[in-house]
């Protein structure tokens, strides 16, 4: 018997003229790791949502033998809640068959934490309004995990997981199939397909292109049939260290420590970046990344040192004055900084819009000119898929750049895990856009847990540790993968 039937699904937003899903069939052998593959607005999401029950069929039939749990690519946890709090709930422990047992749910957290070999070990007191997004991705991860459901569906998980996190939660996914749970694996990293999946399913444009053993097909196939092309991402040089340049962003011996905390969230951090250059910042999850982004955006206030923009002191800036400054900046959590969710499409591009043209013309234009798959951009901004929407706050945040900086020379610009949840091809397309600013003389600092991404464009690389510069050095990795 299958753990999961699906015959005939078809889904379509009365908004959309192209279905979300288009007469889709497909199984879950009981034991199985099954990966559904597909670019963004493939229809992957909307086809999970619709198996737990979040969305409603037009049509079809779905058999399910067994009990779903989903790991959502955008989190569905409470930020004012701790992370044991979030990974219990549910299904909390009780002290006399009534209480809450804080310490059972501490001990339990921790135990699936450790065997997943997670980074937040010592966070499970934490509230999760106070955790970077891929330490939120985590909890997420352990959330579903201690639940213990028959069917397990996992929508993106590995997005902003380090390499060493996500080759131990394949290990775990293993061990569950092993013991008979079926698994639900939704990727568009090509290279982890091979790795996790006993069969795949290719979906595009809402449509099966393919299902069939891991076996019987090679990487090369698979990407060829998620993107309808022989498209491949354009690959750069990775452009010479930059020297005798002047520096355009300084942070001199900043230290950010909340009252109550022993160890600084922040160090005496000390770098600065200048014209023509991406610095990169990379690290374990929880060691600074997120922390050096909220103080550059404007979120955190150094309770020591300073930030100096161009000789200016702007320590203790707010965000608005930031932005009055200059500042452009791609946040990583798209939902709660980078976007307004109950605001429509349109509101959510011409947040820095410049009145050359009309608001729906602009609107319009940059939605066509980056493939963004919004039809309607009067609709609220929560209808997008998380890899369009991503899409957006970048292509919004590029264009204001260009926009509003005259000279570029004196300009900078900030990327947090620009990538998250983006197709290759678009992943592809957006670090060429990145290295295009630093060609042509803007400051770039990209902030990303992502090695290879960081690698591949900066000359410079900054390793965080318990928020402090762990090392520093050059990039002359040219070919490092």
């Amino acid at each position: 018997m299958n753990a999961l039937e699906i015959k005939n699904v078809c889904k379509q937003y009365p908004e959309r003229n192209l279905k979300a899903n288009d007469d889709i069939s497909l199984y879950l052998k009981k034991g199985e790791i099954l990966c559904i593959a597909g670019e963004n607005g493939a229809g992957k999401t909307t086809l999970m949502k619709i198996l737990c029950n979040l969305e409603k069929p037009d049509s079809g039939e779905i058999k399910i033998n067994g009990y779903i749990g989903m790991v959502h690519q955008h989190f569905k946890l409470f930020p004012e809640y701790t992370v044991a709090e979030n990974i219990v709930l549910g299904k909390e422990p009780k002290k006399f068959k009534i209480f809450f047992d804080n310490k059972k749910a501490d001990y339990i957290s921790k135990k699936i934490i450790e065997e997943n070999n997670f980074s937040i070990k010592l966070k499970t007191k934490e509230k999760i309004k106070d955790l970077t997004v891929g330490e939120m991705q985590q909890v997420e991860i352990c959330r579903i995990l201690y639940q213990n459901f028959d069917i397990i569906i996992l929508d993106e998980p590995t997005s902003i997981l380090t390499n060493e996190e996500t080759l131990s939660l394949f290990n775990t996914l293993k061990k569950l199939a092993d013991n008979g749970k079926s698994i639900i694996f939704i990727t568009h990293k090509l290279n982890e397909i091979k790795q996790i999946a006993n069969r795949i399913v290719i979906l595009r444009q809402g449509k099966l292109i393919k299902s069939c053993d891991i076996s019987e097909i090679e990487t090369e196939e698979i990407n060829n049939l998620m993107i309808n092309s022989d498209f491949k991402p354009e690959s750069f040089s990775l452009p010479e260290p930059v020297e005798n340049k002047k520096a355009i962003l300084t942070f001199e011996n900043v230290t950010v420590k909340r009252l109550g905390q022993k160890r600084p969230l922040l160090d005496n951090v000390s770098f600065s970046v200048s014209s023509g250059e991406i610095l990169g910042f990379t690290g374990v999850g929880g060691n600074g990344l997120g922390v050096i982004e909220a103080v550059l955006g404007g979120f955190l206030q150094p309770k020591y040192g300073k930030i100096l923009y161009k000789k200016k002191d702007i320590t203790g800036f707010s965000t608005h004055s930031l932005r009055k400054q200059g500042l452009t900046y791609v946040p990583a959590d798209r939902i709660r900084v980078g976007s307004a969710q109950e605001a429509t499409i349109k509101e959510n591009i011409i947040i820095n819009y410049e009145k050359k043209h009309s608001p729906d013309e602009y609107s319009k234009w940059l939605i066509e000119k980056n493939n963004i798959d919004a039809p309607d951009i009067n609709k609220k901004c929560n209808t997008l898929s998380g890899g369009n929407l991503q899409k957006l706050i970048i292509s919004r945040e590029i264009e204001s750049f260009y926009n509003k900086n005259i000279n570029i020379l004196n300009s900078y610009i900030v990327f947090s895990e620009p990538t998250w949840g983006l197709d290759s091809a678009s992943s592809g397309l957006i670090l060429k856009e990145i290295d295009l600013i630093r060609k042509i003389g803007a400051a770039v600092i990209l902030i990303s847990t992502n090695l290879n991404e960081v690698k591949k464009l900066a000359n410079r690389i900054i390793v965080m540790y318990k928020g402090k510069i762990a090392d520093e050095y050059i990039n002359n990795n040219r070919n490092s993968e």
